[in-house]
């Protein structure tokens, strides 16, 4: 497992390099330094995402769902949406990006807070539930944002649609260091829960049978992956299918249910793809698509073979 690793890892450092030091302009400095704050926002990002899906996917003990089917990015475009049909395009919870990147993380927040309060009100609901109510709930706001997004003004509109795909570019640095400093407090709450994963992969019954609280370590993985998804969508914009794509891949390459291997294994693997992704953006399609165009159509093709897959078994 190590050397696997150890591959994923030299395979990352060489595509950052790549990415990072190919068609240098001869101010180069500038350009490098525009290029580190990419790579440091596609870390961050790749990072999150993956480790949020493969809890999730523990958690739920299904390998083909991820934490955006309870409707985080729906709610994120409803929160954008919102605001600029309110406020308007120039208001500063829009142009400020400070306080817009804080209006979309707490709102994403308390909206997966509220499904939670709902989900563990009463002893004997069950997980599915959350799920069932967080897919209705995103069908809503994405109907919300649609019907608000015909009313306003076209030219506020290009604003909205700029923030439907992920985008690595104009990264704010303080953006990032409060997105890394909270990513590290995350890190270091949820060590202590690692050693659980292992067993709630077999099941609730199991889990409990071999004494595993689990309820506690659902509700607190739960809120864990919806901060970790707020801060990545906050920051870029929804990506939805890079966790599916990534975790499932992590698990085929390492041959292996341990976290220990597939946490690293699934997070450099989400790396590879951004970084790989963004550098086609820019080199071969110059800047027409964006990366989460190119994720989401090879993370939505490998879904559909996952559920044929699944259906032949």
């Amino acid at each position: 497992m190590k050397v696997k690793l150890t591959l994923l890892g030299v395979a990352v450092l060489a595509v950052i390099a790549a990415f990072l030091f190919i068609d240098l302009p001869v101010n180069w400095e500038y350009a490098l330094d525009r290029r580190v704050k990419k790579i440091l926002a596609i870390a961050l990002t790749g990072a999150a995402i993956a480790y949020a899906t493969l809890i999730f996917q523990t958690i739920t003990n299904n390998r083909i769902l991820t934490p955006n089917i309870i409707g985080l990015d729906s709610m994120y475009m409803l929160i954008q949406t919102f605001v600029i049909f309110v406020f308007g395009s120039l208001s500063v919870a829009i142009t400020n990006k400070y306080i817009n990147f804080a209006i979309s993380v707490t709102g994403m927040i308390l909206f997966v807070l509220f499904l939670y309060r709902l989900l563990f009100k009463r002893e004997g609901k069950h997980l599915y539930l959350l799920l069932l109510i967080g897919l209705v709930m995103g069908t809503l706001f994405g109907s919300l944002s649609t019907f608000m997004q015909v009313l306003i003004d076209p030219n506020e509109f290009l604003i909205v649609q700029g923030k439907m795909f992920a985008s690595f570019n104009n990264v704010k640095t303080e953006l990032l260091v409060l997105s890394f400093v909270v990513l590290g407090i995350v890190a270091l709450y949820t060590s202590r829960f690692t050693k659980y994963f292992d067993v709630m992969a077999l099941g609730k019954e199991q889990a409990v049978n071999l004494g595993v609280p689990y309820d506690k370590v659902v509700k607190n993985m739960l809120i864990v992956i919806a901060i970790l998804i707020s801060i990545s969508t906050a920051l870029v914009g929804p990506i939805t299918f890079l966790g599916l794509l990534v975790v499932n891949l992590a698990y085929q390459f390492m041959k292996t249910y341990r976290h220990t291997f597939l946490i690293p294994g699934s997070m450099l693997l989400s790396i590879l793809a951004l970084v790989g992704g963004q550098f086609i953006v820019e080199r071969v399609f110059v800047f027409e698509t964006t990366v989460s165009v190119i994720i989401n159509f090879i993370g939505g093709a490998y879904f559909l073979y996952l559920l044929l897959k699944e259906s032949r078994a």
